[in-house]
């Protein structure tokens, strides 16, 4: 359990969250994973990251039970593990390939909004059930993967989209059987493995700079309004009621 870093091929370092039952993961979690991915960046013999889970889904994004068992200092500090989860994907010095499989919600999508190439298996859905949780957040990160009224519109509902619909927005690159999904990021990761690491880390740089959206401040933005539902106790309000249902 937790997370680990393999190397199956030159080039490529494979990071796998595994946090039964769901990869809902707890504080410490988010920033082993932040840990994992940016030490596989630094490496100068890495050319690729490949992030990945394994369980019932990619990730069902922050442990809800933690946070209601802690109180606010559990707040604190998953909002500060997401956002270098989160950061260390978008900033790792090499490209991150997302091996998308199950459910990627809440955490999930910011992982995936923020990694450089998504690859998915046909049953993986997405979507951000934050209003339902009474927490706001990773909206940032939505917004890259599908337009702006339909991103707002899942917000709203917290409803999902599936991979085959992100792959017609062009946001996940390829969708393919459960089966396949390892090898398809894989392949992914040796096409680009097999290029000039010194060009392709100077291309992630490169693409970070002219980004129109700066993805660290806006989600942090996003958080300040998580603190506040928190503080009037209306996301207790709403973790309680999600409890109950036995989610």
């Amino acid at each position: 359990m937790g997370v680990s870093t393999n190397r199956p091929e030159p080039g490529v370092a494979v990071v796998t969250m595994d946090f039964p039952p769901v990869n809902a993961l707890p504080v410490r979690g988010w920033f082993d994973l932040a840990e994992a991915v940016t030490a596989a960046g630094r490496d100068p013999s890495t050319h690729v990251v490949v992030l990945r889970a394994v369980g019932r889904g990619f990730c069902a994004g922050v442990d809800i039970k933690e946070l209601q068992a802690d109180g606010h200092g559990a707040l604190v500090g998953v909002n500060q593990g997401c956002h270098a989860a989160f950061g260390a994907v978008y900033d790792c010095a090499v490209p991150v390939v997302a091996a998308v499989r199950g459910f990627c919600l809440g955490g999930g999508i910011g992982l995936v909004g923020n990694a450089d190439v998504v690859v998915a298996a046909e049953d993986a859905t997405f979507g951000l059930p934050e209003v339902d949780r009474g927490a706001l957040g990773a909206a940032t990160h939505l917004a890259r993967l599908v337009p702006q009224h339909l991103m707002r519109a899942m917000y709203y509902t917290a409803s999902t989209i599936t991979a085959a619909d992100l792959h017609h927005h062009g946001s996940v690159y390829r969708v393919v059987p459960v089966s396949e999904l390892d090898g398809a990021a894989l392949e992914v990761a040796g096409q680009i493995a097999a290029k000039d690491t010194r060009v392709v880390r100077a291309a992630k740089a490169a693409i970070n700079g002219i980004d129109p959206q700066d993805v660290h401040r806006s989600y942090r933005f996003e958080q300040g309004f998580t603190f506040e539902l928190n503080l009037t106790g209306v996301a207790d309000e709403a973790r309680r009621r999600f409890l109950a249902g036995g989610s």
